[in-house]
């Protein structure tokens, strides 16, 4: 009988360092806003918070600017009685010039709303300091 077959040594594994996947504070808020703990609660009820201030804020704004006009029209009459154009202001101010000013908030809504939600996710994302 030849003596040992050739066979191969055994493999041994060398491990330099053990690589350990560290959890970053993003998938921590991930986690936590996926699994609605009270931080992530917290964070969704600032968006949402900031969304409604957003909202209301504009609203006041439509508010003043359409529901102001008949208040003026009421307390200054002669404002009510100038004609532009041949047509009374009254009806160019609430029948022409309130569609501008209802597209311009809606943009401004859109834009400022869209600027919140941007803003909540680099929070989420931002990396651990």
């Amino acid at each position: 009988m030849p003596a040992q077959a050739a066979r191969p040594p055994e493999r041994t594994r060398i491990v330099l360092a053990d690589v350990v996947r560290r959890e970053t504070r993003t998938d921590r808020t991930r986690t936590e806003l996926a699994q609605q703990t009270r931080v992530g609660e917290a964070l969704v009820r600032g968006l949402v918070r900031a969304q409604l201030s957003l909202a209301l804020r504009l609203s006041l704004v439509v508010a003043i600017g359409l529901g102001g006009l008949p208040w003026l029209f009421a307390i200054a009459p002669s404002v009510g009685r100038v004609t532009v154009l041949g047509v009374n202001l009254p009806w160019l101010l609430l029948g022409v010039a309130a569609f501008p000013l209802l597209v311009a908030v809606g943009w401004a809504y859109v834009r400022l709303a869209e600027r919140n939600e941007q803003d909540f996710t680099d929070l989420v994302q931002r990396p651990e300091r």
